[in-house]
């Protein structure tokens, strides 16, 4: 039996990053945008004129935690909410929304985090980028 695995390319990252820059623009929101691959490793990066340095290091955590765990990264927020603060232990989670994996044809190929705004305006962002790659 052959397997095949889809890949993130840098061309699939540079749609996701203009995607994504195209929402944060058009709703003024500074902000880091991360992309990286289904091994969590960065693949682009891009922070918008006038966001803060300390959101550099944020998106790319959420993204690396949304394709670690296959999973977006309000999970771990709403479950640290709710007073399972066990979830705070897991290596490499980060319970703050924003971190989203991309799928494709049912395959995890990486993940975009957004820092910057809002945790549920970096996972609208987050969204518009994975949008643009899938359309």
């Amino acid at each position: 039996m052959t397997a095949h695995k889809l890949i993130l390319t840098l061309d699939d990252a540079k749609k996701i990053a203009a995607g994504a820059e195209a929402e944060a623009k058009r709703n003024g929101w500074p902000v880091v945008i991360a992309i990286v691959d289904d091994g969590g490793h960065l693949l682009h990066l891009q922070r918008l004129d006038g966001t803060q340095y300390g959101s550099t290091q944020v998106a790319i955590e959420k993204a690396r935690a949304a394709i670690a765990f296959r999973r977006p990264t309000k999970i771990w927020e709403e479950n640290i909410a709710a007073g399972h603060l066990r979830y705070l232990n897991l290596p490499g989670t980060l319970p703050i929304e924003g971190g989203l994996p991309v799928m494709v044809d049912n395959q995890f190929t990486g993940a975009v985090g957004v820092s910057g705004v809002r945790s549920h305006q970096d996972a609208q962002i987050a969204q518009a980028g994975i949008d643009a790659l899938l359309s």
